[in-house]
């Protein structure tokens, strides 16, 4: 009887702790926070869909239920995370071509989603867009727990702004875009597989010299992407040729590395599937308006 005695106490107190910290969530956070693990293995299914008219029509049921779930629990940074990511890969794979403007609402929505984020890792929006010197400041604090809200704001902001181009506005916000994914390379270079290599192979690439463009420094991170992720992501191809190549006029190589997408496997990481079958989408599409292009 000894024995049970300090077990019973331990399990009494270990109780008393868990109803003393779950006191402060909501009935709301508590079922928001027990969908997680459901959620992330949604987004692996996703991640490794092959059929893209299937992830097309799947896509916004998922967005709408993160948003349910943030309805239930606005603080939790890993579902504004996955809604950023969501939104923004919806917008880039499946309406940007087509429908721009709605493009744009949609990367706003993938933008404030990862501000938030941003905001609970050191930057409120304030800083984000106000003073040159407590911008400064506030990045260089950031940690490397901040690098995923870092990549999505900036690659968002990015977009908003690629897609606006004739607000001038707009182009001034530019610098500030660049210096939240040069803290994402100084601080993880390999996240989202080499992605803000691939984002400076485009912003490097896709300018002329004369307007700061610099096809070697384009080259050297679109390189060290496809080093990062061994060459699985297929996306950096098509980024190299859209960007880099197109504006170096070399259509010999533009259209060999089109070609080489193409006829890549489509197994050779399944969590890149989704991606992979949208970048030779993209890699068709691009194809058949070589002529235009060159």
């Amino acid at each position: 009887m000894f024995l049970c005695r300090p077990r019973g106490r331990a399990v009494y107190a270990g109780l008393a702790i868990a109803v003393s910290i779950l006191s402060g969530c909501s009935t709301g956070q508590i079922v928001a926070r027990g969908a997680s693990p459901l959620i992330d293995y949604g987004v692996v299914a996703m991640n490794r869909e092959t059929d893209l008219e299937l992830a097309r029509a799947s896509i916004p049921a998922n967005l709408k239920m993160i948003e349910a779930l943030l309805l239930a629990d606005p603080g939790n940074v890993a579902y504004r995370l996955q809604a950023a990511t969501g939104f923004y890969g919806y917008a880039l794979g499946f309406v940007e071509a087509d429908h721009p403007g709605r493009a744009i609402d949609l990367y706003r929505r993938a933008y404030d989603h990862a501000r938030v984020a941003l905001e609970r890792a050191g930057m409120p929006q304030a800083t984000l867009t106000g003073d040159a010197a407590a911008f400064g400041h506030a990045l260089a604090a950031l940690d490397v727990h901040a690098v995923p809200a870092l990549f999505w704001t900036a690659s968002s902001w990015a977009k908003l702004i690629e897609l606006q181009l004739g607000d001038p506005a707009r182009l001034a916000e530019l610098p500030r875009v660049e210096a939240l994914m040069r803290r994402v390379l100084d601080l993880d270079e390999t996240y989202y597989h080499g992605g803000a290599h691939i984002f400076f192979g485009a912003y490097y690439g896709g300018r002329a010299p004369m307007f700061g463009g610099d096809f070697a420094r384009s080259a050297r991170h679109f390189d060290r992407a496809a080093e990062l992720n061994q060459n699985h992501l297929l996306l950096v191809e098509v980024y190299r040729a859209r960007y880099l190549l197109r504006q170096m006029g070399d259509r010999s190589a533009f259209h060999a590395t089109l070609k080489r997408v193409l006829d890549a496997p489509t197994d050779s990481d399944p969590d890149l599937n989704l991606a992979n079958a949208l970048a030779k989408k993209e890699a068709a599409a691009l194809l058949t308006e070589e002529e235009k292009l060159f």
